[in-house]
């Protein structure tokens, strides 16, 4: 299955579950600022910050029925639909973009990268970038299929769930290295639960542009 349909065949019942830290996101990104979160899914994310006073905001998803949910759910925000890599948006018009649980859809590292770079585009000098995602686990059940799917997708790490998605988890070297020309503000280790009811390591990162 194509991540996309995936995506769209699940877009009524998933609920995202990794946390989201207001207050902390308050301390770089004012009330007013123009903010873009880059595979928004339904808008959770983007809903909280509605209901906290933040005015100028739009999500960005590659699955259309993740974005008809959202609109449905919170039509004073503005929600877009994105082509995988490209976000829809003018150079230098952002104040801040959230990128969350976003990179663990993305198993190739160009890929990745090539998202980073558009955030960058969009970013204003200064702009914050805000990201929460997984890291390796090292548990009996995650080795095992790190190791069952890295020679089929060439990147370990990643691996497939059983209802068809790929995912990866990733090593503190990789986010470094992608995140490499944001300045750290932030950066937090922190045991998240997934989607699927499982405890795994994560991380939040706060960085500005350079």
């Amino acid at each position: 299955m194509e991540q996309k349909e995936y995506w769209d065949s699940v877009s009524e019942t998933k609920t995202f579950t990794l946390p989201f830290d207001s207050e902390c996101f308050s301390g770089y990104v004012n009330r007013d600022s123009a903010i873009v979160d880059v595979g928004c899914g339904y808008g959770r994310v983007l809903k909280t910050l509605h209901e906290e006073g933040y005015t100028d905001l739009t999500g960005y998803d590659f699955s259309p029925q993740m974005i008809e949910r959202g609109r449905r759910e919170c039509p004073e925000i503005c929600f877009e639909t994105m082509e995988e890599g490209q976000i829809p948006q003018e150079d230098e018009s952002a104040d801040a973009v959230i990128l969350f649980a976003v990179l663990t859809c993305i198993v190739s590292d160009e890929k990745q990268d090539e998202l980073i770079r558009e955030i960058q585009r969009i970013l204003k000098p200064g702009g914050i970038l805000y990201v929460n995602d997984y890291l390796l686990a090292s548990d009996e059940r995650n080795l095992k299929r790190y190791a069952q799917y890295e020679k089929e997708l060439g990147v370990y790490g990643a691996f497939a769930l059983p209802e068809g998605a790929l995912c990866r988890h990733h090593t503190e070297e990789h986010i470094k290295e992608l995140l490499r020309d944001f300045e750290r503000k932030e950066y937090e280790h922190i045991v998240f639960t997934t989607m699927n009811g499982h405890q795994s390591p994560g991380f939040t990162f706060i960085g500005k542009k350079r």
